[in-house]
């Protein structure tokens, strides 16, 4: 399996944060815009940096998700991240952040 990459991902607003979050993952996860080739199963070091924080907070996670370059439709290359078990803080906030837009039927990233 390829060595853990580290990402940055700062997310400025709550609609694009819906648009990133993977609220059906078991421990959430997050879907970053990339160019670069991930597998799936990878282990990813991402700083991220979400809505109204003056921080970045460091997620650890696998890949679960992989849309390549040139993916179809309105999709863009990226990989979506299952958080670690220690990111529970984390997935509170971005639930936090979230609350009462979760169950709109948004399109995301992923799906």
């Amino acid at each position: 399996m390829a060595p853990q990459k580290a990402l940055s991902l700062t997310i400025h607003d709550v609609p694009t944060l819906l648009s990133a979050y993977m609220p059906v993952l078991e421990r959430g996860g997050i879907f970053v815009p990339t160019r670069e080739r991930y597998e799936l199963g990878q282990e990813v070091f991402v700083l991220l940096m979400l809505p109204r924080d003056v921080d970045r907070v460091p997620v650890t996670g696998q890949v679960v998700w992989v849309s390549p370059e040139g993916v179809a439709g309105r999709r863009i290359p990226g990989i979506g991240i299952h958080f670690s078990a220690e990111d529970q803080a984390v997935r509170d906030r971005i639930e936090t952040l979230l609350a009462g837009h979760l169950d709109k039927g948004v399109p995301t990233y992923t799906l």
